[in-house]
């Protein structure tokens, strides 16, 4: 015999949520909404077994996309952007059956009916004219166990390589905090036990800060406190030298801490904490001020190629990166930039910034809830270990070649986890395809 197929309207109940999702009152009934996790309302709507489909695009205006559709159980509510389809017999169409033929065939299905240009959406008439292949109820079951099996080996996988990233993150941090210490080149300073130390760099940056006073350049600051032992974490090899931040660098400041206005016009780069990424400024999201805004941020920090941009305020606190950018552009207050003379390499500040030692003492300088902000007062007394001019060339060296093997590990593995989700999704489809197939046969 031919296998049924019928319309999703002719088998199901489609209703919308009934509750905004802003308005729902926390409660004991789950709340089903966009996001992979539930949210609790204190009345339910529904009540039985369903599938709930987001009816707007995931990814904004213009865009068809939908990130997750859900299945749920027993008295629940849903937000009113979602809809929650119900089997009118359960003894003929399994509730968990129809959301993983759904969940297998959401690009087809359902993102392929997605309407509009600018507000995308799925229209309810559009879900259901779908059609779906109606098995025995006994076969829709045994497909559904199946399922199961498949995704409980899908999940010990995904672990395991997901368990590889941690490590892969875990040996980064580990490189940097060797580098740190004088691990890496440690045979380096026993061929090369005549470099001139660290010590006479600091005299060298502060001399040349002490021009820039001179020449008005560069404003007057406010001396450090020197260096307490236990402030120190740990030793380091003879001819480096612990100092503060403030005092390896010529200057350290950030933008504007008001909004820009008048956008719309303008053609001056205004970067935030958003575009700030490992690999240098990502423009691909920029937003533009005009002259005259650009001239009041710009005047202010100054920022060149090769400067050390640092995120200090809000949620990717302490994401550091080198300035790739040779056109001058303006900085909002969220990130701070870093200027630093010839007796530094930009790139071992970077990896000092980027190491366990920086970051767990810049983590113990945040303050607020919502939001984590580091002050530049901080970033300035911070404290690093600073080698020779010649040993950090050396450090960097090999740091990027250790950084550069654990990208290329990270790059295969989630290659991995590319493949193996992709892998998972063609077995059940086979199995399902076959189970048509076996009962059209018959």
């Amino acid at each position: 015999m031919t296998i049924k197929k019928m319309k999703l309207g002719e088998v199901c109940t489609i209703e919308k949520g009934k509750i905004g999702i802003k308005k729902a009152i926390p409660g004991e009934f789950p709340l089903v909404v966009t996001a992979e996790e539930r949210l609790s309302h204190n009345e339910f709507h529904f009540e039985g077994k369903a599938v709930v489909i987001p009816l707007v695009s995931s990814t904004g205006h213009g865009h068809k996309s939908l990130k997750r559709i859900h299945y749920q159980s027993g008295k629940f509510a849903v937000g009113n952007i979602l809809c929650a389809i119900m089997p009118k017999d359960e003894s003929k169409l399994n509730a968990e059956f129809l959301y993983r033929f759904l969940y297998l065939n959401k690009e087809k299905e359902l993102v392929g009916r997605m309407k509009g240009m600018a507000n995308v959406t799925l229209p309810i008439k559009e879900i259901a004219k779908i059609e779906i292949p109606v098995p025995s109820i006994s076969e829709q079951k045994a497909f559904v166990e199946e399922y199961k099996i498949l995704e409980e080996t899908n999940i010990d996988i995904s672990t395991e390589l997901t368990h590889q990233l941690t490590l892969i993150k875990q040996l980064r941090q580990a490189f940097l905090r060797e580098a740190m210490q004088g691990k890496l080149t440690s045979n380096w300073r026993e061929e090369n036990p005549d470099v001139e130390p660290a010590s006479e760099l600091l005299k060298k940056i502060k001399a040349e800060k002490e021009k820039l006073i001179k020449e008005g350049k560069l404003k007057k600051q406010k001396p450090l406190p020197p260096i307490k032992q236990d402030e120190i974490p740990f030793e380091i090899p003879e001819g480096w030298v612990w100092c503060r931040l403030g005092d390896s660098c010529i200057k350290i400041t950030d933008g504007t801490h008001h909004s820009p206005i008048n956008t719309a016009s303008g053609n001056f780069m205004y970067v935030t904490a958003k575009n700030i990424k490992d690999d240098g400024v990502d423009l691909s999201n920029i937003t533009y001020v005009t002259r005259s805004v650009h001239d009041d941020i710009y005047s202010r920090c100054d920022p060149k190629f090769g400067d050390i941009l640092y995120i200090k305020d809000g949620a990717t606190t302490g994401i550091v990166t080198i300035n790739n950018i040779q056109e001058p552009f303006s900085l909002l207050s969220s990130v701070a930039l870093i200027k630093i003379d010839e007796n530094i390499f930009n790139r071992f500040l970077m990896y000092v910034m980027r190491s366990p030692v920086y970051y767990e003492a810049a983590r113990n300088n945040m303050y607020g809830v919502a939001l984590t902000r580091v002050t530049l007062a901080k970033i300035n007394s911070s404290i690093m270990p600073l080698p020779p001019l010649s040993e950090q060339q050396r450090i960097v060296s090999k740091l990027d070649k250790l950084m550069t093997y654990c990208d290329q590990l990270e790059e295969s593995i989630k290659k991995s986890q590319q493949q193996n989700e992709m892998l998972l999704q063609q077995v059940l489809r086979e199995a399902l395809e076959q189970k048509e197939e076996t009962v059209s046969q018959l």
